[in-house]
């Protein structure tokens, strides 16, 4: 892909988007568009229409999303269908009328099948029925890759949805409210750690398993699809590995320095009971993830404590 392509970054600020122009920027791309919400309501077609009429953009990174854990996909589902459809269905087309043919759409392993094999391949999509606790969300994305699906069908695109699984890593969210698991649990042992507590308690019963993918990674698999010139499809982006919660647990705690008991509120859902996803079509490609997991918990941590520094945050937002 030419270094001057003028590449539209939709969501910058979040972690997957700040990701993907640390990435970009450290590859030599010269021409990174990006937008905050108050210069772009990305739920607001018009706007979007007019931004893609003037900005003349070659490529588009569209990691924008709402996004949240359990809590939030529980007791919000008409915002993360609705904001989410409507995100999609706004970048998507405005980029299609303004003649963009690159475009990568990111997803979520959620997509797939509450009782799929695993580990989940590309193809066990829409085979059997959703994890109820976060089907609206899941229901948004799968439209998104619909819709590239059919913008490359009819009208010759080159869409891309990536898969990634369970993200972690620079500048996550920690609101306890909305967050997911490992920064969820970074925070909580960095608070117990800070209060001297004897034990740190986590939701379920810690035997599911999950894989998780340091945001770098996710950030390098995007640049190897675009300069490969991979044309379209859909492709699981992950580790190929997993653990349960309770390990990633001990693992946190390790990395965040606290010494207590662990233990666990059966009392609170465990969710799907296991998402390892398939990334053997992305290998045979050419690509493999790089980051460890303990490796990139640590870096996590440290990135953690830079922006919040030592204070209590009991507040449940950051």
């Amino acid at each position: 892909m030419d270094k001057s392509a003028r590449i539209f970054v939709a969501g910058h600020r979040g972690m997957v988007g700040s990701a993907l122009v640390r990435r970009l920027r450290t590859d030599g791309y010269s021409a990174i568009l990006t937008r905050t919400h108050a210069e772009l309501d990305l739920l607001d077609q018009a706007a979007v229409r007019r931004f893609f009429a003037a900005e003349a953009v070659d490529v588009v990174l569209l990691a924008a999303a709402r996004v949240g854990g359990i809590l939030a996909n529980s007791t919000q589902p008409a915002d993360f269908i609705y904001q989410n459809l409507a995100i999609e269905t706004n970048v998507i087309h405005a980029a299609y009328q303004a003649g963009v043919t690159q475009l990568v759409f990111f997803g979520s392993s959620c997509i797939y099948p509450k009782a799929c094999a695993q580990p989940i391949e590309e193809a066990y999509l829409l085979s059997s029925a959703l994890e109820s606790t976060n089907e609206p969300y899941a229901i948004a994305k799968i439209a998104g890759l619909k819709l590239c699906e059919a913008y490359n069908r009819q009208y010759g695109t080159k869409y891309i949805a990536l898969m990634p699984t369970n993200l972690y890593g620079p500048n996550d969210n920690y609101d306890l409210h909305n967050s997911h698991v490992l920064p969820a649990l970074i925070r909580k042992a960095h608070e117990a750690k800070l209060r001297g507590d004897a034990t740190l308690t986590v939701w379920g019963t810690g035997t599911p398993r999950r894989e998780f993918l340091h945001v770098d990674d996710l950030a390098a698999a995007t640049a190897f699809v675009l300069e490969q010139g991979v044309p379209d499809g859909l492709l699981n982006v992950g580790v190929g590995e997993d653990l349960s919660i309770r390990e990633l647990a001990q693992r946190v705690a390790q990395a965040v320095g606290f010494h207590g008991e662990i233990v666990f509120d059966t009392s609170k859902p465990d969710g799907t009971p296991r998402k390892l996803l398939d990334v053997s079509r992305l290998a045979r490609l050419g690509w493999r993830a790089r980051i460890g997991l303990m490796e990139g918990i640590e870096a996590t941590y440290l990135d953690f404590v830079e922006r919040f520094g030592a204070s209590m945050l009991s507040e449940g937002t950051v």
